[in-house]
């Protein structure tokens, strides 16, 4: 998504900052003594990491979280001097760029440090490290087999000032079941690995574990710190749990484009797979599935447009879509805002209701507009 545009916007993402400001609010509050480090990866889930770092800073985290080393270099061209942390990196990764930046690694495998520690050699500076190990997702993390010849060479890194060892973390596989004794076992194993760097002569400085369900239901995972992700941008990271006494801060909103007359036995869209029943009057909105609307939607979507739901008919189109305004006196007007989803607070869809329509979850669909869609900013506490 493009931050400014000499068009007028066909589709916009306006993102409530006072929302995100709210949010790591609750998720301090929830954290206890424990720090709070915002996750940014994917543009902050598609909410613009920039803006989102400097609103969670102003709330009072300290450190932030991303997944790439390109993600992390963003945020530093953007002027966001605290500490951020990058944990996943593809196979002869240069971490030069990193070291000169600040950026603090994880790193996953003896290879990833004999990588960073190369970058060292080059360019004489001394890498912060966080060690991140699997503890049972099976996923990103050095392996329980592997740990022992990570902490011999870590250690022997540490003994020559090359490395500045930061922390342990790993993720939860069942986070979003608070009771299921897969959490209770990774923290265990978790645990078990820091004792077992300590016998080693590896002291990390903070652990971390709990992602955005564990933050908000299980304080007794909080360790050192909690790594939220979906709960920063106020949606639910356990439906089944309802908002959390979170805000979404993301609303998707259009133009309304055209408004016609069709008459009944007219079909709309590629296919025809609706035609009307009836005389009405639709209306065209400029926004597809190459802007994230999913063609699954078709049909099945509704939208708020001035305070009444009207649903989507015929097939999403790559670049537009239609809804039915119904027959008799027409209330719509080209130029009216269209809202596809949002905070819910005003009757309109939610991300959530998008998620439960596609088979999906809330996170695909907040990381979902880009391309033509403008995303702007509101923050009434400026």
């Amino acid at each position: 998504m493009t931050m400014q545009t000499t068009e007028t916007p066909t589709a916009q993402a306006v993102i409530d900052l006072d929302a995100i400001t709210h949010n790591v609010g609750v998720l301090r509050e929830r954290a206890g003594a424990a720090q709070v480090m915002p996750v940014l990866k994917a543009d902050g889930y598609g909410h613009g990491a920039t803006e989102v770092a400097r609103t969670v800073l102003a709330a009072g985290v300290t450190e932030l979280g991303v997944a790439t080393i390109g993600e992390a270099l963003a945020l530093r061209g953007d002027g966001i001097g605290a500490p951020v942390l990058a944990w996943l990196h593809a196979p002869g990764t240069d971490f030069a760029p990193a070291l000169a930046a600040d950026v603090q690694l994880a790193v996953s495998s003896v290879r990833q440090l004999d990588e960073v520690l190369d970058a060292v050699r080059r360019t004489g500076r001394t890498a912060d490290l966080t060690v991140k190990v699997d503890t049972g997702l099976s996923r990103n993390g050095v392996s329980p087999a592997e740990y022992p010849a990570l902490l011999e060479r870590l250690g022997r890194a540490i003994a020559e000032d090359a490395v500045r060892v930061h922390g342990i973390m790993s993720h939860l596989a069942c986070g979003d079941e608070p009771d299921n004794p897969t959490n209770d076992r990774q923290a265990r194993r978790l645990t078990d690995m820091r004792r077992q760097a300590v016998d080693a002569g590896v002291r990390f400085e903070v652990a971390h574990l709990s992602n955005s369900p564990a933050a908000m239901t299980r304080p007794d995972l909080a360790f050192d710190m909690v790594r939220p992700g979906i709960a920063v941008y106020g949606q639910t990271p356990i439906p089944a749990h309802g908002d959390m006494g979170l805000r979404p801060a993301m609303t998707l909103r259009c133009p309304v484009t055209q408004v016609r007359s069709i008459h009944a036995g007219d079909g709309v869209s590629y296919g025809h797979t609706w035609i009307a029943q009836r005389d009405t009057t639709v209306a065209l909105l400029p926004i597809g599935y190459a802007d994230g609307v999913y063609r699954t939607l078709s049909g099945r979507l509704q939208v708020l447009i001035n305070g009444r739901l009207r649903p989507g008919v015929g097939r999403i189109c790559m670049d537009q879509f239609v809804v039915d305004l119904g027959p008799g006196a027409v209330d719509v007007t080209e130029g009216d805002e269209a809202v596809l989803f949002g905070p819910g607070t005003r009757g309109e869809p939610t991300a959530q209701d998008w998620a439960d329509l596609v088979g999906t979850i809330n996170y695909e669909i907040v990381t979902s507009p880009r391309g033509r869609v403008v995303r702007t900013y509101r923050q009434e506490s400026r």
